[in-house]
């Protein structure tokens, strides 16, 4: 592992209302090509997090660190540019646009040829090739998650940010989603995965974020926190449900 992390965050203080934070002093960071599970129950601050790492919530107190340049306080624009990219839990394509402008809309900071780019998001997700000239708000929920993921990786982030991928898709949507994360990471591009499936998402983690009343409670291993009595008790099928993850 790198001695410098792609991107470190150190106890951040965020909300959305003033003098009510859901963030209390959170700690988390990711390393080049890792992919970072962060888990906890409903209101425990996980998409809070993402949005604090990619400028919508930013922090009032606190670092974000990423590539070595501290971006807390930039526009989420901004730090699109230096590498990071953010895929929503909802409203995450343009319905009316067709599969191809989305991914289009994707690239609207890049300055090379967008064919290679397109090609190789089509070939990573054969079914958006088959529908590339079909309006995105015609997809299936695990098509249009296909295609919020596809437009993000037209910009080649070095950090991917995805919140929710499965909330609402049937069982079998859900491992091709989670297989799909698993090819991206492959790439060498590093993921902070926010998910509901708390025992499916630290299976596949390098790492994994267990967070509670917007504090890191436990950090470790994937398979070790999957291991881990205290979590287990806590979140993964004991006094908070799974459901509820």
């Amino acid at each position: 592992m790198p001695d410098v992390p792609l991107l470190s965050v150190e106890s951040i203080h965020a909300g959305y209302v003033p003098g009510l934070d859901i963030l209390r002093g959170l700690n988390l960071s990711v390393n080049s090509g890792e992919l970072i599970a962060v888990i906890g129950p409903n209101g425990a601050g996980k998409s809070t997090l993402a949005k604090s790492i990619c400028g919508l919530v930013p922090p009032h107190t606190g670092t974000i660190t990423f590539q070595g340049h501290n971006v807390a306080g930039l526009k989420p624009n901004e730090i699109v540019t230096r590498g990071m990219c953010y895929v929503p839990q909802i409203a995450n394509v343009f319905r009316s646009l067709t599969v191809e402008e989305n991914l289009e809309m994707g690239a609207f900071v890049r300055t090379v040829p967008l064919a290679p780019l397109k090609q190789k998001i089509y070939d990573a997700f054969p079914k958006l090739a088959e529908r590339r000239t079909q309006a995105a708000g015609t997809l299936s929920g695990g098509e249009r998650q296909m295609l919020a993921m596809g437009r993000a990786m037209m910009l080649e982030p070095q950090l991917l940010i995805l919140d929710e991928p499965s909330a609402a898709l049937s069982p079998i949507l859900v491992d091709e989603i989670f297989a799909k994360i698993q090819e991206i990471n492959k790439t060498g591009t590093a993921i902070i995965l926010v998910e509901q499936n708390a025992r499916k998402a630290l299976a596949m983690a390098d790492r994994g974020y267990v967070l509670d009343s917007g504090r890191d409670r436990y950090e470790g291993r994937g398979a070790d926190l999957l291991d881990d009595p205290n979590v287990g008790a806590l979140y993964l099928g004991g006094h908070v449900a799974q459901s509820e993850l």
